[in-house]
């Protein structure tokens, strides 16, 4: 039978001064793993070290790995003996940036990498308007790593990915079975309310997985204000546990065995009809880094 294992996402009140991202960071990280005896899995927030603004895109992106956010990010996994899912940042490969999330083992190795492959391009007349094309990239990819210590997969995917369901069926239909989705985001104050509780838990219920979403604290004073309202969704929908809007940590004990007992009960696995209407799966393009 799985071991369980326990995760925690931060839900982290983000600076304009990214160095006192990595500091609150830093200290949430300290105070959670001396409050548990054990932290297998840990999430940070979209954009954790910056802004989350199209006009400030360009000004807070860096390289990778040899950006100083990318460093930051291994030395506190392998700090802490934790795999790491990095929130996201913006991320420079020539003249393109990408939202960009990496995921490091307990040796503070990248095991993964997911560049945001569909853009926040929405115009809600009199409440928000936002475009991330403007100035970002799109990845190319889906994500899928394998998450050390419990040889199980988990899918990968930022924010806006999470309204394209076809992202989790990649990741979690065979070959690759991922048990979870994680999915660091900032929901807006407009469209949270509306539906990032009912995205996560459709999400979940779909693929029969545990979905994990870590948003921004909510921050009165920034242009773009986050949700917040990060949580944890079982296999069968259930909101396990739910952050308000204010910083704090999550911390939730996952049983990768209630996927297989859900997915053996209600095997919808095995009756889809791809004769019917095909299968996202086959020939998708899937990688790690």
């Amino acid at each position: 039978m799985a071991s369980k294992l326990r995760a925690a996402l931060i839900q982290l009140k983000t600076s304009p001064i990214k160095h006192e991202n990595f500091t609150r960071v830093a200290s949430l990280l300290r105070q959670t793993v001396a409050q548990n005896d054990k932290l297998d899995l840990v999430v940070l927030p979209e954009c954790f070290n910056s802004p989350y603004s199209v006009q400030l895109f360009r000004k807070y992106c860096e390289a990778s790995p040899s950006g100083e956010t990318t460093q930051f990010l291994s030395d506190i996994a392998k700090e802490h003996k934790i795999t790491l899912v990095g929130g996201s940042f913006p991320e420079s490969d020539d003249d393109v940036i990408y939202n960009t999330s990496l995921v490091f083992n307990p040796s503070g190795e990248i095991i993964a990498k997911h560049r945001k492959t569909h853009l926040f391009d929405v115009d809600i007349p009199g409440k928000i308007s936002f475009q991330e094309s403007r100035v970002l990239g799109a990845g190319s990819s889906n994500t899928v790593f394998t998450l050390p210590g419990q040889n199980r997969n988990v899918g990968l995917g930022i924010c806006y990915d999470l309204r394209f369901p076809e992202v989790a069926h990649v990741a979690t239909r065979a070959p690759h079975n991922a048990f979870m989705m994680v999915y660091p985001g900032a929901f807006n104050t407009t469209t949270g309310p509306l539906h990032w509780e009912p995205l996560a838990r459709a999400r979940a219920i779909d693929n029969q997985c545990y979905v994990l979403m870590c948003s921004p604290a909510r921050d009165l004073e920034a242009k773009y204000k986050a949700y917040g309202h990060s949580l944890v969704v079982d296999p069968m929908g259930k909101v396990l546990m739910e952050a308000n809007k204010d910083e704090q940590v999550l911390v939730c004990e996952i049983d990768p065995g209630m996927v297989d007992t859900v997915r053996q009960n209600i095997p919808t696995g095995h009756q889809r009809r791809f004769d019917l209407y095909g299968d996202v799966s086959k020939d998708a393009v899937v990688t790690d880094i």
